[in-house]
């Protein structure tokens, strides 16, 4: 399944949109309940959303904690 996530999960609070894909949380989660065209729809929407957010999330994202875990080991 087509997926946007690029393991960042953070949401950004002033558009409600994901730092790293542009989805909002319902997005998020109903995901794989949507069709293949829904997804697409979405998908062709998040370039011109991930422009209105902040480039920097405010906390350590999963893809950041898991290279730092990675390194711990």
């Amino acid at each position: 399944m087509e997926s946007p996530c690029i393991l960042v999960c953070s949401i950004d609070d002033k558009t409600g949109f994901c730092f790293g894909c542009g989805r909002t949380k319902a997005e998020i989660g109903a995901w794989t309940s949507y069709t293949s065209s829904e997804r697409r729809a979405i998908m062709d929407s998040l370039p011109a959303r991930l422009e209105t957010v902040e480039r920097k999330p405010r906390r350590e994202t999963r893809r950041t904690r898991m290279a730092r875990e990675g390194q711990a080991t």
